[in-house]
């Protein structure tokens, strides 16, 4: 789908929020088209057509209401907004595609992964302890939310991690992989499914989670963050989150800083801390494997998810400092 059959998709969906001649301002068209948009009532919000395949109906719907539930218990998060008919989520028959929209966050992205921050390293830090915050506030208002029995959303355990059919792929079957790294990923994944099993899945370990906490996810307003895109939320370990949070960080000389700054702000447990790195270590073997379907096997972008895996595995299984 291109742009401007994006645009075209975008305003055929809008009709379904009674918004007929407002004109749909792409932000991006990646793995979902996501718009700026304009209501009746003038208000800004977020519309996105969701990409084909990757979420159910009944999922997409679960993430709404999900984030329905989030509003109410006191998080500042994009808030659902229904159609006209009332529905969370309309289909748009010509593109193939389901469109929600929720409400606009002003904001700017805490930063992007692969560039320098923008902040300083005393802000990063602020800013990094606000983010465990809200994830363990994410986590906290989460359990006390009771969902139907329609309620769906992908699992990530052991099995979605580290098993057979990984729910982003087998990662260690990247193309960009010689044989030599192949074994290696292959030896880190049974070391680290190891760890796992030590984890049990009650609600000290294991819930709702964003699963995708990266800086480009997390706005800042004012000095304090807040979490955008639910799409990849799923039932998964707790300590995933802070691992994916440090995925874009774990190289940086002040990532010891930010995993602490981190780790403070979600209140985790002093004897839990050293498990932060390793479910780091997965969110990067994930990524290798999320990138097999996206990009051809000689795109760059292939060998370079490739290579953070291999590079990150190495200081794993030679038990050296996995930030810094």
């Amino acid at each position: 789908m291109n742009n401007a059959q994006a645009v075209e998709f975008a305003r055929m969906a809008m009709q379904q929020w009674g918004v007929r001649d407002a004109v749909p301002h792409l932000i991006k068209n990646r793995e979902n088209a996501v718009f700026e948009v304009v209501q009746k009532n003038g208000a800004r919000a977020a519309l996105r057509l969701h990409r084909p395949g990757y979420q159910s109906d009944d999922a997409i719907c679960s993430e709404m209401i999900w984030s329905e539930g989030l509003v109410k218990g006191g998080m500042n998060v994009p808030r659902p907004i229904r159609t006209v008919a009332g529905d969370l989520i309309a289909q748009v028959p010509e593109s193939g595609r389901v469109a929600s929209m929720v409400s606009w966050i002003d904001g700017v992205p805490l930063g992007e992964g692969g560039r320098a921050f923008d902040w300083d390293e005393n802000a990063q830090a602020r800013l990094y302890h606000d983010l465990g915050n809200q994830l363990a506030m994410l986590h906290r208002v989460s359990d006390e939310l009771t969902f139907d029995n329609s309620f769906s959303r992908p699992v990530l355990d052991r099995e979605g991690l580290l098993g057979e059919k990984p729910l982003w792929g087998r990662f260690w079957e990247n193309p960009a992989l010689t044989k030599a790294e192949t074994e290696l990923l292959l030896v880190v994944r049974e070391r680290i499914s190891a760890v796992l099993e030590t984890l049990s899945n009650d609600k000290q370990h294991f819930g709702l989670i964003h699963a995708d906490a990266l800086r480009e996810n997390v706005l800042v307003q004012e000095g304090k963050v807040c979490l955008i895109d639910f799409d990849d939320g799923v039932f998964g370990y707790r300590l995933y989150e802070l691992g994916v949070a440090m995925s874009q960080n774990w190289h940086l000389p002040n990532a010891p800083a930010l995993a602490e700054a981190l780790c403070q702000g979600y209140g985790l447990e002093e004897d839990s801390a050293p498990l932060v790195p390793i479910f780091t270590v997965m969110r990067v073997l994930a990524s290798c494997g999320w990138a097999i379907p996206r990009y051809s096997a000689d795109d760059p972008a292939t060998a370079g998810y490739a290579n953070r895996a291999v590079e990150i595995s190495k200081r794993y299984l030679n038990n050296q400092p996995i930030y810094g």
